[in-house]
Parts: C-alpha cells; structure tokens; sequence
C-alpha cells in the first residue's frame, strides 16, 4: 500500500502546535506501511520566500475555495500525482479542494481527510477581529473546505466529541474515527524529578503567538498575577511580539513582578523540566490542544480552562484544575505549592492515552 500525504507545509524552524500533529501523523502512517511507502506534497516550504505574485495568487483564489498556496494547477497536478497511491491523506481540512478534485476526477483510491480542527471555528478565532480583511475570506474558504471534506473523503477522522458534533451540525457528517492528539514519547526517564513546588512557582505558558493565545496569557497577567506569587515563562513561536504590548511594557503594577518572554525555542524539553506548573488560560478555539498534550507528555501540573482541556479524558483535579475565573486560578496556584513538581498522574494519562504508539491500530483500521 502506498500514501500521499497533502500537508500544510516543511517547517525548517521551530514547529507550531498543528505541525507538530502531522508530523505525529506521518511517523505513524509511516510505521503502518513503511516509510518508503509514503511520500509527503507540501503546500507551503518555509526554506522558499514567497513572491508578491504568489500572495496575489493566494488571496485570489481564496473565493474559489483554494486554501493559501493552492490554485487550480496546482490541484490538477496533485490529482494526477495521485493515481500512483492506494491512498490520499488529506492532513487538514482547508485542502478539502483537493478531496473534491481526487473524485471528480474519477480517482479509484481511498481518500481520508484529518480534521486538526473544525477550520471554520478555528480561523473565526483567529481572525476574531470583525474589522480584519481577511477573515470573511479566509472564513468562508475554510468553511467550503470543510465541507468538501466532509462530503467527498471515503473516511474522515476528527480529534474529539466536540469537533464531531460541529461537524455534524455543520455539515450533516459524524467522523469515521476519533483519533485525540498525541505525541512521540519523548520524555522517558529511568528516575523522574522529585523536588517540590515551592512558595513561588515558576508558572510556564506555552502558545504560539496567535489572538486566542495573546488575549489568554493578557487576561491571566493582567488579573490572576496580581493576586498570586508567582514568576511567569512566556513561550512560543513569535511571542517575541508581546513583549512591546502596552498591557506588558507600561504597566506600573507589574514593577517588581518576573515575566520572562522566550520566542522560537529549539528545544522545550529543559523549559517544561524547569516549570513547577503550566497555566493554560484558553477561551477559545477547535479542535484539541497541543499543549495540553506535551505537558502531559512531560508529567505536568496543569492549570487550564474548558477550552484548553477540551477533548482530553482524565481527571482535572489529579493532573491540575479547570478553571475559568480568576479566583479559581489563584486558588489552584496555591494548592500546587507543596506538591511535587513532576505529576505522575499526568505522565501516566499521557502514556495510556496520549502517546503516540498508541494510535497505530486506530489509524490502521482507518486506512486499511
């Protein structure tokens, strides 16, 4: 059996939270059937600066329901590339142009799409701005993706309940298969670390600079800091950014206060390693949250909202708390101290139910 992945595209920097699910994909598929039997198109290489042509392009087609990159050349000549595949995985649902494009073209094999998120929610997330230009396009693009996905995918597979039911309400399609996030296990220890949270923890925030992220990692300095003790490790790709913010460079009440911004990190392992706890204050978004998942992987105390637990089927008040409202943040801050600094129920969450090992035969069965 032989797979083409669509992928969104070849990272040559620091992953964000969605290419670190392909790439979880790919090894998976890989170990299926061989990793000579996979070959990858990517939409988009980071190594290749796009012209202005190409951003012209981009926004022109949007209407048409070509996601960024994509043009109708373009997804004729994936079509025929195709042919020589039992099977097409379609790694995000904004590529459902290409779905459409695979059966009306008569193509014999099995075409599944994976929905990292439901696209539509998600990008209304991201652009929540009424006033941006782009996202009525960029809305109404991946709302046509989604539902070709639904519609011309022999299998599709989705991350949660939720995005299972918003695609059905949506679109009138449950998924074929429910596969949640997960991660290569990359924190096996012969002995875990066995210090304690201290009076002032270090509290670890992990986002990728985007509005759903800047607006919670906002609201969790400018109200939960100053009723708590705490030093504060901001990090993501581009969090750079945050550091010129008005609510972060003038704000008299946080004289005195440890806020560190680190952008674009390599290797997080030594940061999680560092952190007494993850705070995850998220209202917003699809889909399930990478982040929750690596910090479980790194058998965390995880302090998050609804929407940053969201999909994940664990016990909260073992791996942290769900909270939503200022007061219960504090106060699950405060009932960390004293606890030990590595959670093992989190790590044994993340090994029974989150590693990736533990999604081949789910995605053989979708497969196959």
């Amino acid at each position: 059996m032989r797979i083409l992945i669509i992928r969104y595209k070849l990272t040559r920097g620091v992953p964000e939270g969605g290419e670190q699910g392909s790439e979880k994909n790919l090894k998976v598929l890989q170990k299926i059937v061989g990793e000579e039997n996979v070959e990858t198109v990517y939409i988009h290489d980071e190594s290749h600066r796009r012209t202005l042509w190409e951003y012209a392009q981009g926004v022109m087609y949007m209407p048409a329901g070509y996601y960024f990159g994509l043009t109708p050349k373009r997804v004729r000549r994936i079509a025929e590339r195709a042919k020589a595949f039992d099977v097409v995985f379609v790694d995000r649902s904004v590529f459902g142009i290409v779905a459409k494009r695979l059966k009306e073209s008569g193509y014999q094999g099995r075409v599944v799409c994976f929905f990292h998120n439901v696209e539509t929610v998600y990008f209304a997330a991201k652009y929540s701005s009424l006033l941006n230009p782009l996202r009525w396009l960029t809305v109404h693009c991946a709302d046509r993706n989604d539902r070709w996905s639904c519609r011309y995918a022999d299998r599709t597979i989705a991350l949660s309940w939720r995005d299972d039911e918003e695609l059905h309400h949506r679109y009138g399609r449950h998924a074929d298969e429910l596969i949640p996030v997960a991660f290569e296990d990359r924190y096996q220890r012969e002995a875990y670390p066995d210090e304690f949270v201290g009076q002032r923890p270090l509290c670890m925030f992990l986002g990728a600079y985007m509005p759903a992220n800047v607006e919670g990692i906002e609201w969790f300095v400018k109200e939960v800091l100053p009723h708590t003790d705490i030093r504060i490790l901001i990090v993501g790709k581009g969090m750079e950014k945050i550091r010129e913010a008005e609510w972060l460079r003038n704000n008299d009440s946080l004289a005195g206060r440890s806020i560190e911004v680190k952008s674009n990190v390599p290797d997080l392992a030594p940061l999680f390693e560092e952190a007494d706890i993850m705070v995850l204050p998220i209202f917003k978004g699809s889909g399930m949250k990478v982040k929750t998942c690596e910090s479980l992987m790194y058998g965390k105390n995880i302090i998050g909202t609804t929407e940053a637990w969201s999909g994940y089927e664990l016990d909260y008040q073992r791996a942290g708390a769900c909270c939503e409202t200022v007061p219960e943040f504090a106060e699950a801050i405060q009932r960390c101290i004293g606890r030990p600094r590595f959670n093992a129920y989190s790590r044994e969450v993340f090994v029974e139910k989150y590693s990736a090992d533990r999604m081949v035969e789910k995605f053989r069965a979708v497969i196959c």
